[in-house]
């Protein structure tokens, strides 16, 4: 197995690592929509959210050598379902190639966010 970590996507809040590779597929941690730069929660609104979640995504899965369009899995945690749509709309924009997805909503998320998101990926090795 082979951990991946990278600057540009949060770090761990906890102890677990952003992600792992492991027999051609990566394993994503989820991902709040922390800004690394500032290591703050900046976005508010859940659209901003899922924006700064899927950039955190964008990040680790290029640090793993794989990209959005090699996801074959997701799940989706949101605060309100109620932001159903408005998550969808950003999602869309990122997963264009429409892989598996469970999506719940959950009581309560890491910092109070609106969103997390994990993803199962290829790499190409």
């Amino acid at each position: 197995m082979k951990v991946v970590s990278t600057e540009k996507a949060p770090k761990a809040l906890g102890p677990y690592s952003q992600g792992y590779i492991h027999n051609g597929m990566f394993y994503s941690a989820g991902q709040i929509p922390i800004n690394p730069e500032t290591d703050t929660i900046e976005a508010t609104t859940i659209e901003e959210q899922t924006e700064q979640v899927c950039k955190n995504l964008g990040a680790v899965l290029e640090a793993a050598g794989t990209g959005f369009d090699k996801v074959v899995k997701t799940t989706c945690f949101v605060a309100d379902m109620g932001d159903f749509a408005a998550f969808n709309e950003v999602y869309a924009k990122y997963f264009t190639s429409k892989p598996a997805r469970s999506c719940v909503a959950v009581k309560t998320l890491p910092k109070n966010v609106l969103c997390e998101v994990e993803v199962i990926a290829v790499v190409e090795e």
